[in-house]
């Protein structure tokens, strides 16, 4: 508190996606059929790299745990988004916003991690095919996964110190369907313009980090296919990586929209597009994405269907 008329605040409201009855229920159905797909979606890719040895390689492991993942960055969203929708009025607690802010940022997080690893695998696979086996062995694969989801984790915790102890006593109104970052400090008492410099400098050092070292691998992988003499084989090299490159460019491209640029007034709907996008979207694509343009997956799947 900044003084003594001022009342520390003990929830937030959120203003969801739309504030017509008739739009909120026919966003819940919508919703909730998409959750259920990432969650079919994503259960069947861990299902079979689990219980097939011929897709138990690091390439699935990885996509295995991007699944996983998926799993629970869209389930500490959605069945908020989806309970907001249908309420008259959509609040959350404090505690409860920034344990949902947590989640989120540390999957998020996890998640570019996972997708630079991913991009640094298909480098060695193409790049450097004769030593793969031993440059990214399975038990490589596991540490670098754990590597992920540790430093995932542990980067979050920065953010929601500093924002979760900034004053906030009014007024407690979220413009968004989720606990984010910029409406979070926006609403603070006393806007603290360094505090905001410094948060958005931390989140821009681990997208710009990751998305480089990403982009290089895949000028790397480029510049190896183009040396292939064969179109068929051009074709082939590049379709084992084209997949997760749409996959980290939209990821990538929509937030580092959303989170590296200047506080100040920003399209608010337009902003809530993207946010699904990102949240909802693209958790749904990864599945469809990463089976449809994979000739060994989907030999797998018509294995199983036949049985």
């Amino acid at each position: 508190m900044q003084g003594g008329n001022q009342t520390k605040v003990t929830e937030f409201i959120l203003y969801g996606l739309t504030m017509n009855w008739r739009s909120q229920v026919a966003l819940f159905a919508l919703f909730l059929v998409l959750y259920f797909l990432i969650l079919i979606g994503n259960i069947s890719i861990i299902t079979l790299v689990k219980y097939n040895t011929s897709l138990q390689k690091p390439m699935y492991i990885f996509l295995c745990n991007l699944s996983f993942l998926e799993i629970w960055y869209t389930t500490s969203i959605i069945p908020k988004m989806l309970s907001g929708l249908l309420s008259e009025i959509n609040s959350i607690s404090f505690k409860g916003c920034f344990i949902q802010f947590y989640f989120f940022f540390s999957c998020g997080a996890t998640e570019h991690f996972l997708l630079t690893v991913m991009g640094y695998d298909r480098y060695l696979a193409i790049c450097h095919p004769l030593r793969y086996n031993i440059l990214m062995s399975n038990n490589k694969c596991f540490w670098f996964s754990a590597s992920c989801w540790i430093l995932g984790f542990l980067w979050a915790l920065f953010p929601i110190i500093v924002i979760s102890n900034l004053n906030f006593c009014g007024p407690n109104k979220i413009n968004h369907f989720l606990c984010d970052p910029g409406p979070l400090m926006e609403l603070s008492c006393m806007r603290d313009y360094s505090t905001e410099v410094v948060v958005t400098v931390y989140i821009a050092l681990l997208l710009l980090s990751n998305s480089s070292c990403t982009f290089i691998s895949y000028a790397f992988i480029i510049r190896t296919i183009l040396r292939i003499p064969s179109a068929s084989g051009r074709r082939k090299a590049f379709s084992t990586c084209a997949s997760h490159l749409m996959v980290v460019s939209i990821i990538f491209g929509c937030v580092i929209y959303m989170y590296i640029r200047p506080s100040g007034n920003h399209p608010f709907p337009f902003d809530k597009v993207i946010a699904v996008f990102y949240t909802v979207v693209t958790p749904l694509l990864n599945p469809v994405i990463y089976t449809l343009r994979n000739k060994e997956v989907l030999e797998v799947v018509k294995k199983v269907i036949r049985f």
